[in-house]
């Protein structure tokens, strides 16, 4: 089920902060309700691509040690856990609202269509991934009342997402042998300086972007106090370029979890959006 996987929720939640209801209990509730359901879906669709892909990550030295693919947890009993939890989520999706139910079914198509075909495609494979996450925000802004949310917010995300995504790709391919790019083939339509050349596309996109939506967003405080966020932007954005540099690139959770100095930069940057949407 992947629980790590879970940190990528925190998008969810994005909609409820920057809209200023993080104090209000009942979008919070709704939006922490949504989370969960969204997290179980996405680890019965994890389940289903173990199965799909058990012969394949029997030679990846990380991944031939999960349950399915290892053979501790048998295929029947794999099989049984994704379907319970595909219909337990997409009936609380239903109830909580049913517009979400829509996006939860957009979302695990989009998700079996990725694990069975785009994923083998160059660049579009990373396009779809960097989708998911879209799709997280615009759950969170199904799941409230939103007034002041910025369309800049899905520009920032979009490029955010497209950034990690293709640093990542850059980050197994440094990393890589012909046994790696057996088991993920998509990495042979790729090379380093593809994917420097569209990082640093990327990267500078998303560092303008965010740069604009601190002063043109009209929910935002009128002295542009929030201009004082990009410095931590900035750096999480190079750190993250020094870690694929440098070969300690890879999966976004992991990175969030063991380097220290980018969590303090998330740290420092959440603490100043909530101090300038709820204090100031």
């Amino acid at each position: 089920m992947r629980p790590p996987q879970w940190s990528k929720n925190v998008f969810i939640f994005t909609a409820l902060v920057f809209d200023r209801k993080l104090t209000h209990p009942s979008p919070l509730l709704h939006t922490i309700a949504g989370a969960a359901i969204f997290s179980l879906l996405a680890s019965a669709i994890y389940i289903i691509n173990d199965i799909a892909d058990i012969e394949a990550d029997r030679q990846h030295p990380k991944k031939r040690h999960r349950p399915i693919t290892a053979g501790e947890l048998p295929l029947p009993a794999a099989w049984a856990g994704a379907l319970g939890l595909i219909l337990v989520t997409l009936t609380g999706a239903y109830f909580l609202e049913p517009t979400f139910l829509f996006i939860c079914i957009i979302y695990m198509v989009l998700n079996l269509a990725y694990s069975k075909w785009i994923k083998h495609i160059p660049i579009l494979d990373v396009m779809v991934l960097a989708s998911f996450y879209i799709i997280r925000v615009t759950v969170g802004v199904t799941l409230i009342d939103v007034k002041r949310f910025s369309p800049w917010l899905y520009v920032v995300a979009t490029l955010f997402a497209l950034f990690i995504g293709f640093g990542k790709r850059r980050a197994e391919l440094a990393l890589s042998d012909q046994k790696a790019q057996q088991h993920r083939p998509v990495l042979d339509g790729y090379t380093i300086p593809l994917l420097n050349q569209l990082i640093t596309i990327i990267s500078g996109t998303t560092i303008i972007a965010y740069s604009l939506y601190t002063f043109s967003a009209p929910n935002l405080p009128p002295n542009n106090i929030m201009m004082l966020t990009i410095p931590f932007v900035l750096y999480g954005i190079f750190r993250y370029l020094y870690l694929i540099q440098i070969g300690e690139g890879g999966a976004p959770e992991e990175i969030a979890f063991t380097d220290r100095p980018l969590q303090i930069a998330i740290l420092f940057w959440c603490i100043s959006i909530v101090s300038i949407f709820y204090i100031f």
